[in-house]
């Protein structure tokens, strides 16, 4: 009945579901990769036709011109990550923007100089928090402030990240939080922390890799400083496809923001006079170093114009009646079978929770993975004990999710 009412049902067959027996997989990976569109083949077959014909005469006269290709992104991104147009760019992939970013909002002094983030942040962003302190000649375990979770708890407490915040004041440099936690599936309160970091005088950025195209942003409205993230997820957009910035009105058209430099940042009418002297352009588009990987893009622009037509405000709201369900099921399993063998560790608070579901199982839990993955679920194992599961609203079904648990009841009693 679930996916006989939903609008969204429809758009499961605009994807490729990988098979097993002969079978549509129980695909709950979009977290890790999304699954690819069918008109994927035909957007990035155009740009090889046009390639084939025209050579470099398709930076301007292909039927979508190389040269502005990436120009088609912002007014659609712009509504998947609640801001204006000009404050989103496609560039680059998801660790170059970060480091990008905190060249930019990362300038630590003698007196500011601590960067607060959550506890097992996700490794890109550890690496390259890390990496940047040291890079300024301080040390991690000063410079870096790490939220955890109380002891017994699994997520992070929002007033612990706020007290954070207020006890270092002024040492504050910059607070950097992934926008959900990919561990727990933990969804953060953006606008609090950002209100929080700019009480203190500190920046607020975010990695939202397994935010966007998952939850409802308003990075605008939140006054988020920066934010970045990769296009594979739950954007769909192919592996290691190109990533995507955002940058607050507040800071694109400041030209004294420092910033690594590259031509395609450059004033589009003047760039090719080929001149010494950045001058950058007045947007996000400023911060681009190199001209576009076209045909990454032409997934990322198949993938976007499903999300169009879907609508981002249905997306979510999906998403969480998923992830809703997914955890009725678990809990309802857990009650039929004795010990006690399954613990959710994601929220089961609606502003807390995307689309994924993280769950323990007590007793042989990597065992139980693997049958799963055995019978035909494709599902995520992250030590030292946790099941991730991302039933994506796009492609994926209530009915899947009442397969998934009658199979893992199945495997427990077993």
């Amino acid at each position: 009945m679930l996916d006989a009412n939903n609008p969204l049902a429809v758009f499961r067959d605009r994807f490729y579901i990988p098979q097993h027996n002969g079978g549509d997989k129980i695909y709950f990976t979009g977290n890790s990769l999304g699954l690819q569109p069918k008109t994927v083949k035909e957007y990035i077959g155009r740009e090889l036709e046009d390639w084939a014909r025209l050579g470099g005469e398709g930076h301007f006269e292909a039927k979508n011109p190389w040269f502005s290709y990436h120009e088609v992104f912002p007014k659609q991104l712009s509504k998947i990550a609640g801001c204006f147009p000009e404050e989103v760019v496609v560039m680059n992939s998801l660790t170059v923007n970060i480091h990008l970013l905190m060249v930019s909002f990362y300038r630590p002094t003698k007196e500011r100089f601590r960067i607060i983030c959550e506890a097992r942040a996700f490794p890109s962003d550890q690496y390259a928090i890390e990496s940047q302190v040291k890079f300024h000649n301080l040390s991690p375990a000063e410079a870096i402030v790490e939220v955890f979770p109380r002891a017994g708890e699994h997520t992070i407490r929002h007033e612990d990240i706020i007290r954070a915040i207020h006890e270092h004041g002024n040492t504050v440099a910059l607070v950097y939080f992934g926008g959900i936690h990919y561990y727990t599936g933990q969804v953060f309160d953006l606008e609090m922390i950002t209100r929080a970091a700019h009480t203190v005088g500190a920046y607020a950025g975010f990695d939202l890799a397994h935010s966007i195209g998952n939850v409802e942003l308003n990075l605008h409205d939140w006054n988020v400083d920066f934010a970045c993230w990769c296009t594979y997820k739950y954007l769909n957009s192919g592996p290691g496809s190109v990533g995507g910035i955002f940058i607050h009105q507040n800071h694109i058209s400041n030209t004294a923001l420092p910033r690594f430099a590259g031509w395609w940042g450059y004033t589009k009418e003047s760039r090719f006079k080929m001149e010494k002297g950045f001058k950058a352009i007045p947007t996000a588009e400023g911060w681009q170093l190199s001209n576009a990987p076209i045909l990454s893009m032409a997934a990322h622009k198949a993938a976007l114009d499903i999300f169009d037509e879907a609508g981002m405000e249905k997306l979510a709201r999906k998403g969480k009646e998923l992830s809703a369900y997914l955890i009725f099921i678990l809990k309802d399993i857990n009650k039929s079978i004795p010990g006690n063998l399954i613990e959710v560790i994601t929220p089961e608070n609606d502003n807390e929770r995307g689309c994924q579901v993280s769950f323990i199982v007590r007793q042989r839990g990597k065992e139980v993975f693997n049958k799963l993955m055995e019978n035909g679920v494709s599902a995520g194992w992250r030590e030292p004990e946790v099941i991730r599961v991302a039933p994506v609203p796009l492609y994926n079904s209530f009915v899947e999710i009442w397969q998934f648990g009658r199979l893992i009841k199945e495997v427990l009693e077993r």
